[in-house]
């Protein structure tokens, strides 16, 4: 886990054409996503049709994202940050200390790492997407980190985010972020949003965990 310095980014739509600024304390992000093998020893899954224990994890949904969370947060002694409720709801527990997913605009600002462009490197350099990826996901940590040490937050699988995309147009829909290796270049970018329904799983969407406080 990496700490991320507190400071403000200003997220924006392409279609609301909508920006928004948002404040944010230190936190800790993984600077890698959830690998095959974190995933299949905390709950025995095994989802997906690649084979490679550092391969990053895909093929989950939001919902397996959370649950994943919470269990790792059991295992290790700390407070689960999800109550997730009988109807499918779930609440976040801010107070908590266990591991969550990033919002996005802690997403964004980790991503950026002080760049105010589209990436914070040559694409190339960074990022397996479909014009280097030879069609499948790749292990992590294979490509240049950015300035704060987070690997593949552009490229290789989407990151789920916390947030609810536009409940008033999409109802439940949470934000991925990042691109996939199977996306073309202008999805791989530090702004790029893409939103998907929580019970949603395809093979260039993974996760990564956060963790709240310094």
């Amino acid at each position: 886990m990496i700490t991320i310095p507190s400071g403000r980014v200003t997220l924006s739509d392409r279609r609301t054409r909508h920006s928004w600024a948002v404040d944010l304390a230190p936190y800790r992000l993984a600077a890698v996503p959830v690998t095959r093998a974190w995933y299949s020893e905390v709950t025995g899954a095994h989802p997906g049709e690649a084979e490679g224990k550092r391969l990053p994890v895909e093929s989950v949904s939001w919902w397996e994202a959370v649950r994943f969370c919470n269990a790792v947060s059991r295992d290790r002694g700390l407070t689960p940050a999800y109550r997730l409720r009988s109807d499918e709801r779930v609440e976040w527990d801010q107070s908590a200390d266990g591991f969550r997913l990033p919002t996005e605009a802690e997403w964004e600002h980790a991503c950026r790492a002080g760049t105010s462009g589209p990436r914070y490197a040559a694409l190339d350099d960074i990022a397996w997407y479909r014009a280097n990826s030879d069609g499948r996901v790749r292990v992590v940590g294979g490509k240049a980190p950015n300035a704060w040490g987070l690997h593949d937050t552009l490229g290789n699988v989407w990151d789920w985010c916390w947030d609810v995309y536009d409940p008033e147009v999409y109802g439940t829909y949470r934000v991925l972020r990042g691109g996939g290796w199977f996306d073309e270049h202008w999805s791989c970018r530090a702004s790029a949003r893409r939103r998907s329904h929580p019970t949603f799983r395809v093979d260039d969407v993974g996760f990564r965990v956060a963790r709240s406080g310094a």
